[in-house]
């Protein structure tokens, strides 16, 4: 994670955060054909039952569209670093533009998948904030980051594979953080300090003390995933407080068994490998002062494992809190 020490970045437009759109209901199936009179009047009445088929269809494959529409950021922000701009999504044109960056990443290049639609989109993505990066020079979208805020809600992602009612249960403001994603071509230590800035000006908006979110390791190979436990839980663990369980459905099978083998293995060349499979997002988080609270979750669709982790911003290093809080 390296940036220019000397870029100091404009703040622009900084408001109070919105309050959160209401809800819209979606798309009703049509429930009758169109009525024509005549001769042709068959015919027109299948021609419209295609139409209204057609269009039904689409919004049953993108229920999200509709609502797409009304997008807007709960917190705007804009901050320029040099030749990129950092900003809260805030049209439905800017959501439509990182929803695709994300398929691009997640689908085309880490898992090799098609879907229909070429978007990575799912039921939290309308009610959360995200962040994007923007070149400046090419208007291209390189980065984004997804903020929940519990200001505005009280569902989270890390629910669908933790049981996470320790973290709920902790005083102050709480922001969920997930699906991150940079272009292939920006993956630099300038990216990475971006997506910090971001996070960090948010941070002060919201007056967030506690961040946490579930972290991906590109493996499912178990004893790979035991290697990586053992390194994570003994060098970065949480107080037994704040320990949560994976989900039935996302425990991953045999750990216990995997984890006994792992232990048997000499600590360095476990701890080396370990180290190689941990991404540079959760390095710098472990950095700041983030712990992991317990064992990982089994992501099959993304062929990784979730790591749940907790970081305490009232608890950060000198480092970290110098550089960008």
């Amino acid at each position: 994670m390296v940036s220019d020490p000397a870029a100091q970045p404009q703040i622009i437009g900084r408001v109070e955060p919105r309050a959160a759109a209401p809800r819209r209901r979606f798309f009703r199936m049509p429930l009758h054909f169109g009525q024509r009179q005549g001769a042709d009047g068959e015919a027109g009445q299948k021609g419209q039952f295609i139409a209204n088929m057609v269009k039904a269809s689409g919004q049953i494959v993108s229920p999200y569209r509709f609502r797409f529409r009304a997008f807007r950021a709960k917190v705007p922000l804009q901050v320029e670093v040099k030749n990129f701009i950092v900003k809260t999504v805030d049209s439905a044109a800017e959501l439509e533009k990182i929803l695709r960056l994300r398929y691009k990443v997640f689908y085309s290049e880490y898992c090799e998948r098609k879907r229909l639609f070429a978007i990575d989109v799912d039921e939290f993505d309308v009610i959360c904030d995200h962040l994007m990066i923007i070149d400046t020079k090419s208007r291209a979208c390189v980065g984004t980051y997804r903020l929940n805020c519990s200001l505005f809600n009280n569902r989270f992602y890390s629910e669908t594979e933790f049981g996470i009612a320790p973290i709920i249960a902790l005083p102050g403001v709480k922001l969920e953080l997930g699906r991150a994603c940079v272009q292939k071509e920006y993956r630099r230590g300038i990216t990475l300090a971006l997506l910090w800035r971001g996070m960090s000006e948010y941070i002060k908006l919201t007056q967030t003390r506690y961040l946490f979110g579930c972290s991906s390791v590109k493996t499912t190979e178990p004893l790979e995933v035991a290697v990586v436990r053992r390194y994570l839980l003994g060098h970065y663990p949480c107080a037994p407080a704040m320990r949560v369980a994976p989900n039935e459905q996302h425990a991953t099978k045999a750990l216990g068994l995997y984890a006994a083998l792992a232990e048997t293995l000499d600590e360095k060349v476990a701890t080396a490998h370990a180290k190689t499979l941990v991404p540079p997002l959760l390095q710098s988080y472990l950095k700041a002062g983030a712990v992991i609270c317990g064992d990982p979750a089994l992501d099959e669709d993304f062929h990784c494992v979730d790591f749940f982790t907790l970081l305490d911003l009232t608890h950060t290093t000198d480092a970290i809190e110098r550089k960008f809080l």
